[in-house]
């Protein structure tokens, strides 16, 4: 194991913890491990479930404290309405509740994860519509819900022994592919809308994509044998042609841009991370075919040294995008900001993670 990879886990665990909001960073005591997050929300949703991989690996408890502590002051404190992204931090709650057999959070999963399924509003062919705070897009379909919410009812339905909440997991990712995937490249488009039937301005926008990238493995290793081997197979051909498609894409640095197919759009690094992840996951857990191995092996590690040389000494991942909606032109892309975010540093967590547990495969 090398030592310089651990060290950087935890520069940015402790980065993690100390960000109190989307940009506002106040880092930790060395003493105390306490996640500062205020908001039940997606980013920190995505940034817990880095934290919790990075716990399960090394054994951290005091990690698993601080997520316990987490969970019980935003639970007392009352959660926000069910709906796609603040679904995003249940993922870690259903682990943690696994983890740790805390059975008294097992009803509030279950209760979840019935307001999804039967109250969610869809679009065509089942798909959950992008429902968030600001706003109900109706009628449309992002990529984002996929790790999201998706995940969620996969990892509830395999610790409920719920099937019926994995095949929900399966409708969704196969509907979301049906209107996202593009036929032609391999690579998915941000949204689609059933007002007007079009993806939009049909960007292949870098950190939707690379929701997927993370999202087709993470569904796998959730729930194991329980997928449905067609659904499988379908995925993982969409995954493998979507890592081919990146690879071609990636820039001399490692990096990617922000609109994957466009050199003038701004490189984005959480995306990267993402990206990382997924190829080096997707190439140990044997979704990549012996012959391309070599091939997205080395985009992966490049990625992922691209990653690593944009964590500052806080820490802190640098050149990560903040939360981006829904584009209607290819500019608002270009114009998203870079801040430090609790996804970022969970997507960077998660490659240097992959990469100590593959070490990497020879």
């Amino acid at each position: 194991m090398n030592n310089n990879h651990v060290e950087l886990l935890k520069q940015l665990s402790s980065g993690l913890c100390g960000l109190k909001g989307i940009g506002d960073f106040n880092p930790c005591s060395e003493n105390e491990i306490k996640i500062e997050f205020e908001e039940w929300e997606w980013e920190i949703g995505v940034g817990i479930y880095g934290l919790y991989q990075y716990a399960d690996y090394t054994n951290n408890k005091n990690l698993f404290s601080a997520l316990e502590k987490w969970f019980e002051y935003q639970i007392n404190k009352g959660l926000p309405e069910a709906q796609i992204n603040t679904t995003a931090p249940m993922i870690t709650l259903a682990l943690l509740a696994e983890k740790s057999d805390r059975q008294d959070w097992y009803q509030l999963i279950s209760d979840w994860a019935d307001y999804l399924i039967h109250s969610l509003p869809r679009v065509y062919d089942g798909g959950f519509q992008h429902v968030v705070k600001e706003r109900l897009n109706e009628g449309q379909l992002w990529d984002d819900t996929l790790f999201m919410t998706g995940l969620f009812l996969a990892q509830a339905g395999r610790l409920l022994n719920r099937k019926e909440l994995i095949h929900e997991a399966e409708l969704q990712f196969l509907t979301h592919s049906q209107y996202l995937a593009d036929k032609q490249s391999g690579l998915w488009f941000h949204g689609w809308t059933s007002e007007g039937n079009h993806n939009f301005a049909e960007v292949f926008w870098a950190r939707g994509n690379a929701w997927i990238t993370v999202a087709i493995p993470e569904l796998f290793a959730l729930v194991g044998e329980q997928i449905n081997p067609a659904v499988k197979q379908h995925l993982t051909s969409l995954f493998r042609r979507q890592v081919d498609a990146l690879v071609g894409y990636q820039s001399d640095n490692g990096m990617w841009h922000t609109v994957l197919d466009d050199d003038s759009s701004p490189q984005e690094s959480s995306a990267v991370a993402g990206f990382a992840y997924g190829m080096l996951r997707g190439c140990r857990a044997g979704l990549i075919e012996e012959p391309e191995m070599p091939r997205v092996t080395q985009s992966g590690l490049a990625a992922l040294d691209a990653v690593i040389s944009r964590i500052d000494s806080k820490g802190i991942l640098l050149e990560a995008s903040d939360g981006t909606a829904m584009g209607h032109d290819i500019q608002y892309y270009f114009d998203i900001p870079n801040t430090p975010v609790p996804y970022g540093q969970a997507l960077a967590m998660m490659c240097i993670t992959e990469l100590i547990q593959g070490e990497w495969i020879k």
